[in-house]
């Protein structure tokens, strides 16, 4: 069956690219990081104009690969909005080798900084600084030989993200092999004045330690096997009990074998989640702590914040479209997986909520040219209104 040819990309089928000017000061750093070029030496591309290109790929479902990218940067209005000029598909290849894609990173930051919680009340007021952190897998070529998991056969990239929960933003990343141990990613990245809330994973008793050094605090799913010595076994409130705590417990963690880690006692409470286990007992999660001072309710809801991340990454990767890669490096799929988030976080920002499958559809049709400012702007409302009475 022949190969059915793809439409050439023109003017009409790309609008709205005004709302990346707020961008330009961001990216503004990047253009000094350097050019790339084709093999002919005669198209430059700088970072930020290449980043720029880059966001309008994942905005207009008409651009869906380099080919494409290339072609809008030859159209008029693309040089004129984005500040770009015309680029080559070489010089377009070469960038995803030549620019580093940590400069990104402070943009991801300062985007994450400007939003504003869409989620706010008591919640938000007790476990202040949320923060969800989990890595996921992104499928990856068989040619992509730095990207090897778990055998020679399986290739896959990993996003290590920390997820501002009620912001509903994503705030740090990074990108490492299929591999790549998630415990060593958080450790690098660790910030103050944040909760941490972590799976059992990153059940690691140093980690823990860790965070509480760097003046935060976290709460982690436990193993199985854990061993602690009691302290102190506390009264559960109408609240802890209604939310399936049945024992909530003052401990040393930690026996003889892990060595004397932890510098202060540290909480665990037990929660049943109302299922099975395995072997057909209930199932009880336990669930480590510094926060002495919460009520064992508060630990239990926050550790089922946790999911945030897993639907931001559900989002991120069958919506937002990112298991598409542009690069086979690892430093392109990096600065991809980055300008991903970047897209995600400018949804929150020009919306004021949290990125949906509608309203994602919603912006392409605008950048693509069938719905019109006014359209897009209903949309919104209706957003806000149906906010307001869920309030």
């Amino acid at each position: 069956m022949p190969r059915t040819a793809k439409p050439e990309i023109a003017a009409k089928n790309i609008q709205g690219l005004k709302y990346f000017h707020r961008l330009q000061p961001l990216f503004a750093p990047l253009h000094e990081l350097g050019t790339a070029r084709d093999h002919a030496g005669n198209r430059l591309l700088f970072f930020d104009d290449y980043a720029s290109l880059i966001l309008l790929f994942f905005f207009n479902p008409v651009v869906t690969s380099l080919r494409g990218l290339q072609q809008a940067s030859c159209l008029e209005k693309v040089q004129h909005k984005l500040g770009c000029p015309r680029t080559s598909l070489g010089a377009l290849s070469a960038a995803a080798r030549t620019f580093d894609a940590a400069a990104l990173q402070p943009i991801i930051a300062e985007l994450a900084q400007q939003a504003l919680p869409l989620q706010t009340g008591k919640d938000a007021e007790v476990l202040r600084g949320l923060t969800a952190v989990d890595g996921s897998l992104l499928p990856a070529l068989p040619k992509m030989a730095w990207a090897l998991w778990v055998d020679e056969r399986h290739h896959a990239a990993k996003l290590h993200l920390h997820f501002d929960v009620f912001k509903g933003v994503p705030c740090y990343a990074t990108v490492t092999d299929g591999n790549g141990n998630e415990k060593k990613q958080l450790r690098a990245a660790l910030q103050a004045d944040r909760l941490y809330v972590i799976d059992r994973g990153y059940a690691e008793y140093r980690l823990f330690q860790d965070i509480i050094d760097a003046q935060s605090s976290f709460i982690g799913r436990l193993r199985d096997n854990a061993v602690y010595e009691i302290v102190q076994e506390r009264p559960l409130s109408a609240e802890a009990r209604q939310a399936g705590v049945v024992r909530d417990l003052v401990v040393w963690l930690g026996g003889e074998a892990s060595g004397a880690v932890f510098q202060q006692k540290l909480r665990v409470v037990a929660v049943a989640t109302g299922k099975k286990d395995s072997q057909g007992r209930p199932e009880i999660l336990w669930l480590a702590s510094n926060c002495l001072d919460l009520d064992a309710a508060w630990i239990a809801l926050g550790y089922k914040y946790r999911w945030t991340v897993e639907l931001f990454f559900r989002w991120f990767k069958c919506i937002l479209g990112c298991q598409h890669l542009l690069s086979t490096c690892q430093n392109g799929v990096t600065i991809q997986v980055y300008l991903a988030l970047i897209a995600s976080l400018l949804v929150t920002l020009w919306t004021g909520h949290k990125p949906s499958k509608r309203t994602f559809e919603m912006l392409c049709l605008y950048f693509g040219g069938w719905a019109s400012q006014d359209e897009l702007l209903a949309h919104i409302r209706r957003l806000d209104e149906k906010k307001k009475k869920k309030s």
